[in-house]
């Protein structure tokens, strides 16, 4: 605790633009909107800003937790008084290079990504245009929806290894992704920009897509209420929100969290749900879809 003290009184004399924010609520910087204070939270204008904040705490023997939109993240209600969190939220560079792939930093939302893909006629990312997280957080987990994933899309990705200080670039066949996974949930790394690949599309077939898909989730999914998207994994050979309906837990509260009654593969806030409700809301749908079943799910 008192290296984290002595890190943050030194970020302050050497990063004095930095924004920083201290004993800074989660609940405002997750999509569950659950969590309680962080000790400090710094979000970096750029990626040398990210990398000089590394290098400062690594001297106070501080290893950050990385942060991008937080919407696949439940933080606990007592806070985290000793963590340090960086977030990516001003990593938002994004342009064409030469060869025709897109260039995005890690603070960008798939759904701009999705939308600037559109816009030059680049066709493979329209899965990922209601997708609510951040390039760093989707190249982390493998984000995917509608038979799409992003390991299809990227070419290459650019991290900070904080161990070494280092800077790296990893090629797709290198990152190991699969189902919701990939290399850099193993790894202390920070991702920072990944490249894309796509295909030559027509705009007008592009966007219609982009739109079906968004009306299908718009229809099908509670984007009206606080939640982390799909709770749990996709099980072998079947599908969690089904599994979940057959064993009658539409609608099961916990405290303030309920299993959506609109999709069963969504934990959903009712409002005041504190991260209890959710850890014993997700515990005892797992328990009674293994009963009915015998299929043990995976949080998400």
């Amino acid at each position: 605790m008192e290296n984290l003290e002595n890190a943050i009184v030194e970020i302050k004399e050497k990063m004095p633009g930095l924004k920083l924010l201290e004993n800074e609520p989660m609940s405002s910087h997750c999509s569950f909107r659950i969590g309680g204070p962080v000790r400090a939270l710094a979000a970096p204008k750029d990626v040398t800003g990210l990398s000089k904040l590394c290098h400062l705490l690594k001297t106070h023997h501080i290893s950050p937790l990385l942060l991008g939109n937080g919407t696949n993240i439940l933080f606990p209600d007592e806070g985290l008084k000793d963590l340090f969190i960086i977030s990516t939220e001003n990593l938002t560079k994004m342009f064409l290079l030469p060869d025709g792939a897109i260039y995005a930093e890690a603070g960008v939302s798939l759904a701009k990504l999705a939308s600037f893909a559109q816009q030059n006629g680049l066709a493979g990312l329209e899965f990922a245009s209601g997708i609510p997280g951040t390039v760093g957080g989707g190249v982390r987990m493998n984000a995917g929806a509608y038979g799409g994933e992003l390991k299809d899309a990227v070419e290459s990705v650019v991290f900070y290894f904080l161990p070494d200080q280092g800077l790296y670039e990893m090629a797709n066949e290198n990152c190991k992704f699969a189902y919701r996974s990939s290399i850099f949930q193993q790894m202390n790394a920070a991702i920072l920009s990944a490249v894309f690949c796509l295909k030559p599309g027509d705009k007008a077939e592009i966007s219609a897509k982009m739109r079906e898909l968004n009306e299908r989730r718009r229809d099908k999914q509670p984007l009206d209420m606080p939640s982390a998207g799909s709770a749990f994994k996709r099980p072998v050979g079947g599908y969690a929100a089904a599994l979940i309906e057959q064993a009658g837990l539409k609608g099961f509260r916990i405290g303030g969290a309920a299993v959506s009654e609109k999709h069963a593969g969504f934990v959903v806030n009712l409002g005041g749900a504190t991260a209890a409700d959710v850890r014993a809301l997700l515990a005892a749908v797992q328990q009674r879809v293994f009963e009915q079943s015998g299929v043990m799910l995976e949080p998400e």
